[in-house]
């Protein structure tokens, strides 16, 4: 789930080979987007959202990143963590910095980790954030599009963090902020995130949250693996930002036909009566069906159609419905 994985994964990873303790690793992401509406501006969704897909009627370089890790472990309590980033996602992505986010382009993470012998693992920088069941790589997430439960909460976060394994169930984090999505602090303020996490076998879920000053933010993610075919997974999301308030719900579900082929399905609602985040008073509904096929170890293609419908006139051309069809390809290495 989105950004669940990053204290686990972290606490509970294997020792780091002497011979190689840093590891190196990438991915290009292409697609090509067909919208029903032919937007003269080819633009889709609306503005600041997108992170995936903005490009209508064109080849797009969605995105392209290079990684560098080197994990910890109780032999080994230093870490880090470097990705840069290019493509037409990481200008969205950034585009909520006080400053246009042009500094930090092409950085998505950039972070150090510290192990203590407690345990506790500490980590200072810019990193993925806590909170949804979505992250900000596309061969990550069961669709190419992201839901706007996704789109419309933090995909990175700057500050430091502390993260513990209470047992072989159970975790906790704590955060401190410069804000939401921000990396320059856009006042004196900072802002708090917690998340309590439950892995048991087949079942995750996770209870996140946010708050500063001005934004009040919690969020519930669940997945369950039914059968080694079959996955489910919801999300619900509640926000409060001064007198507005907006709330959402997705339920999603894959079904793996074998180690290539994948179907993976999304439906979803999002309201915001205040216009507290979205940019309109509105509430946004939208389903996707995604068609995944992995020819080789190193090659995702997938496969999507996608039907959104707001309330308000908010996508390109005046439009309120929106049809997409796309096929997009990421290659890693």
């Amino acid at each position: 789930m989105k950004r669940l994985v990053g204290l686990l994964a972290l606490c509970c990873a294997p020792l780091v080979r002497a011979e190689e303790p840093i590891s190196f690793s990438g991915f290009v992401d292409l697609a090509a987007i067909f919208n029903a509406n032919q937007p003269a501006s080819h633009e889709n969704f609306v503005p600041g959202t997108g992170t995936t897909g903005k490009r209508a009627n064109e080849w797009m370089l969605n995105l392209a990143q290079v990684q560098w890790t080197r994990l910890t472990s109780a032999q080994q309590p230093i870490g880090f963590t470097l990705s840069l980033v290019a493509g037409d996602g990481s200008e969205i992505v950034h585009a909520g910095e006080p400053d246009g986010g042009d500094a930090f382009r092409h950085i998505y993470q950039a972070s150090l980790a510290y192990r203590l012998p407690s345990g506790v693992l500490l980590e200072g920088g810019i990193f993925p954030s806590h909170i949804g069941l979505e992250g900000f790589y596309s061969k990550d997430n069961w669709n190419y599009t992201r839901s706007w439960l996704g789109e419309l909460s933090p995909y990175y976060q700057a500050g430091v963090k502390a993260g513990y394994a209470f047992n072989e169930h159970w975790s906790g984090q704590l955060h401190v902020l410069n804000g939401w999505q921000i990396i320059h602090d856009n006042d004196d303020g900072k802002a708090v995130g917690t998340q309590l996490a439950y892995a048991n076998g087949p079942l995750s879920a996770s209870f996140n949250t946010y708050v500063d000053s001005d934004r009040k933010f919690g969020d519930v993610v669940v997945t369950h693996r039914i059968s080694p075919r079959l996955q489910l997974g919801a999300s619900v999301d509640l926000g409060r930002d001064r007198d507005a308030n907006w709330r959402g719900g997705g339920a999603y579900v894959r079904y793996a036909f074998g180690d290539r082929h994948a179907l993976a399905a999304r439906a979803e609602q999002f309201r915001d009566p205040d216009a507290g985040i979205s940019g309109a008073s509105q509430t946004l509904r939208e389903v996707t069906l995604t068609y995944e096929l992995r020819p080789h170890e190193h090659l995702i293609l997938k496969f999507e159609t996608r039907y959104d419908r707001s309330t308000a006139r908010v996508f390109a051309d005046d439009e309120r419905t929106q049809f997409l069809a796309l096929a997009g390809a990421v290659a890693t290495f």
